[in-house]
This record gives C-alpha cells, sequence and structure tokens, in this order.
C-alpha cells in the first residue's frame, strides 16, 4: 500500500494497493489542505495537471492519467462522492474504471451538471460502474466487498479487499451517530469477520470531537426556528440528505416553507432515481426553490424552474413571507440579502463544518460582517460525518486487525497514543512510501 494523500491531512485521500500484477485505487480526491497552502480561487487557480504536480498536490504517477495511452492501474473505488474523495478523478485515464456506489454515481454526474467544468472536476467520459452493498467485485485476482456505511453523504461506502496475504478493510469516512447507524454496524460486523491484517482508518475527530446526533440537530433546529418571528437563513451542503430532511421537516412543523437553491433542487431531483432515499417530494407542500437574482440562467436551471415553475420563488417575494421561510442559502449568495432585506428578529444558522467543496469554504470574517450588518445573530448547529474518537476505538478492537493505518487526520500520533493499549499496532504512515502487508 502507497499513501498519495490523507496524510497528515483531512481528505485528500489517495491509497494505491498493489497485489501481484493488481494495482487499485481507494478513492481520488482533492487535498484542500495542500490547495489553500498555493492557491485563492477564482483568481489564483491551478491551471494545468504539471502545476498540481510540481506543487505536490496531485502525486506524480505513470500510468494513470488522461494523457497517458496505457493505464497501469486497474480501477479506482471510491467510497463517496464528497470532493476530498472524489473530485481529481477528473485527471484520470479513461480506460481505468471507476466503482462507486450507485448513488455516488448520481451525485457526481448531478455535480457535473451544476459545476462549470473545470479542470479539477470533470467526469466526462468517465467509466462508471455502480454497486451496491452485497455486490462482490472482482478485478484481476481481487475481490472487493463494498459495505454501506452512515455518513453525511449518501451512499458511503466503506470496502473489504480480499488479497493474497489476507483482507485489507478501508474505512472511508464513516460514523455511528448519524440517521444510519445500522449501515455501520453492518460494515463492522463484516470487517470483524474478515480477521483483516490491516485495517485504514479515518481518525477525523481526535480534537474538539463533539457528541451529538442527527436527531439532537433536528431538535435544536426547532428551538430556534419556533422563537425566530422574523427570516431563518440556513447554510448546509447541498447533497448532505439527512440535514436537508432535518431543515424541511423543522420548517413544515413551524408552518414554514423550506427554500432551496437551484442547485439544491437539481441535485434532489437527480436523487429520485435512488429509492432507497427518503427525501422530499418538490412538488409537495413546505417546500419551495429560492431563484438568485442574474440576467442569465444555465441549461440546467431553466430545467427546474420549467418543471417546478410553481414552486419558484424570488428575493421580492421571500422577503414579503419573511416569517413563513427558511431560506437555503451559501455564504456566496448572501448578496441576495440586500434585497431581501431581513427583518428583525431573524437569524442565521449554519449547519456545516467540513469543507466537502468550494460551496463550504466559508470566509468567517466577511460572513460576521453581512450579519453584523443585517442583525443576524448567528447559530451553529451540526453534527460531525466522522466517528468519534472512543467509538472508533472500540470498533478497531472489536475488528482486531494485525495494523492499523490511521489517514484523513491531522493528529495520527495522538491516536497512535490513544489506541496504544489494543493488541494491533499502529502504523504511522508516510506520504509516499510503500508498506507490504502480510498475515
Amino acid at each position: 500500500m502507497t499513501f498519495y494523500g490523507g496524510v497528515n491531512e483531512i481528505g485528500g485521500n489517495k491509497i494505491l494497493l498493489q497485489d501481484k500484477s493488481t494495482k487499485i485505487f481507494l478513492d481520488f480526491g482533492m487535498s484542500f489542505a495542500l490547495k489553500k497552502q498555493f492557491y485563492s480561487p477564482p483568481f489564483l487557480s491551478p491551471r494545468s495537471k504539471k502545476s498540481l504536480q510540481e506543487l505536490e498536490i496531485l502525486p506524480k504517477l505513470e500510468g494513470v492519467y488522461i494523457d497517458e495511452k496505457t493505464p497501469e492501474v486497474d480501477a479506482v473505488f471510491l467510497s463517496h462522492a464528497h470532493m476530498d474523495h472524489s473530485a481529481y478523478i477528473s485527471f484520470l485515464n479513461r480506460e481505468i474504471p471507476v466503482h462507486c456506489g450507485e448513488t455516488t454515481k448520481i451525485i457526481l454526474q448531478a455535480l457535473s451538471e451544476i459545476r462549470r467544468a473545470d479542470l479539477e472536476f470533470n467526469v466526462e467520459g468517465i467509466k462508471f460502474k455502480s454497486f451496491r452493498t452485497g455486490k462482490t467485485i472482482a478485478t484481476d485476482g481481487l475481490e472487493i466487498d463494498p459495505i454501506h456505511v452512515d455518513h453525511s453523504v449518501p451512499g458511503a461506502y466503506g470496502f473489504i479487499i480480499h488479497t493474497s496475504n489476507g483482507a485489507v478493510v478501508y474505512t472511508g469516512d464513516f460514523r455511528g451517530h448519524g440517521t444510519k447507524p445500522e449501515m455501520t454496524s453492518d460494515f463492522v460486523e463484516k470487517a470483524k469477520e474478515a480477521r483483516p491484517v490491516a485495517v485504514i482508518t479515518e481518525a477525523t475527530n481526535m480534537t474538539g470531537a463533539s457528541v451529538s446526533s442527527e436527531e439532537e440537530v433536528k431538535n435544536k433546529l426547532n428551538d430556534i426556528v419556533k422563537q425566530t418571528s422574523g427570516l431563518v437563513v440556513a447554510d448546509f451542503a447541498y447533497a448532505d440528505v439527512d440535514r436537508l430532511n432535518s431543515f424541511y421537516r423543522t420548517a413544515k412543523k413551524n408552518g414554514r416553507c423550506l427554500a432551496i437553491s437551484l442547485k439544491q433542487a437539481y441535485m434532489l431531483n437527480a436523487l429520485r432515481e435512488d429509492k432507497h432515499l427518503k427525501i422530499p417530494n418538490l412538488n409537495g407542500e413546505s417546500i419551495l426553490i429560492f431563484r438568485k437574482s442574474k440576467k442569465t440562467y444555465r441549461k440546467w436551471e431553466k430545467q427546474i424552474m420549467e418543471e417546478y415553475r410553481d414552486k419558484i420563488v424570488d428575493v421580492f417575494e421571500v422577503s414579503k413571507q419573511q416569517c413563513k421561510v427558511v431560506l437555503a442559502m451559501s455564504f456566496y449568495d448572501l448578496e441576495e440579502l440586500v434585497e431581501i432585506n431581513p427583518r428583525p428578529g431573524s437569524c442565521y444558522i449554519l449547519s456545516a463544518s467540513e469543507p466537502f467543496n468550494e460551496e463550504m469554504e466559508i470566509d468567517f470574517e466577511r460572513l460576521v460582517n453581512w450579519l453584523r450588518h443585517y442583525g443576524l445573530p448567528q447559530y451553529h448547529v451540526h453534527v460531525s460525518g466522522h466517528i468519534m474518537p472512543l467509538h472508533l476505538k472500540n470498533i478497531l478492537k472489536e475488528i482486531n486487525a494485525d495494523k492499523i493505518f490511521p489517514i484523513h487526520t491531522e493528529n495520527a500520533d495522538l491516536f497512535a497514543k490513544f489506541i496504544d493499549d489494543l493488541k494491533s499496532k499502529t502504523v504511522l504512515v508516510e506520504k509516499g512510501r510503500k508498506y507490504n502487508v502480510q498475515s
């Protein structure tokens, strides 16, 4: 195993696993931390693969990228759709199949419509091969079992890779305190049964862990909204279906409508393909679609406005019925407040923390200036998409692998000391170093 991302950082996972002549990547994500060191979009953005490789944001690899004729990697397996795990499939040779959950495929293809095609996210021509839990995937001698886990985006998976030297377990990003903890329990049970020689685990929440649940988030949202006499402005990740449902139910319970963005509406429209998801009906009651003020709209925006024309509202309509609306709005949409002009008694709820994509990159100083100008107190109501330390330790004890490789964390040394009394040996990984795993 060679770790090309997720080392001493949260995200950017890119793990090469080689068994004899077979090579697969586990995730191929963007490193937000590394990118921030050199770039400040949109005015200073990477213009080529070469610049990203020069700055070691993208690894220098042979037989992987789109401009190379013969691929030397057999497949890529994506754990979920967050950009820090999936965005850099943009650079992959299109002959390399990308295996992912059915919902992940839907989300990535919807995002490719929503976002303007750019260097760092372009899935055109990608050979997606989708799966669900229970489907074993054979890749040139390797067998990979994807098992669902609970995370802050639907369609998240962990993997059990059956190698010639024993099973390797990859957790991806997971948690036990979301709306579907039973999925994570399924994964842990299957991982334990595999008697793995190694576990590659996320260890995100080693500092500042906050014990909460989506149910607690919903209760807190209800307390805030029922006391608010004016407009409720909310910011949350548009692919976080659990959080969207929490806001939707809260709005409905308090006699309000949840006004989502065109982006969120497009994403929900796409996710209707997944019959396993419980999502609001865009034609149902208590939901509206907020149209930003601009002169031209893209094709996908026009599609939503045409299909749901009776649900579309603008700044003027929101302004007239502030006490009846929960308005989903990102940091980059705050200019809309000028025309809405929130009344006294309005508030702002930030319901996210992890920078999964550019939409969640918030400049807090400027945010506070906007909120101060309009007299909007800020509430932070959130639950992490990542597992808590004590729960993670209990899971690793239960799985009882020979070796544990912590990634997706800035505190691997802390993690190693925390689990030092387990039978498993913790290996603190170095970027680009090859690790041999044997039973």
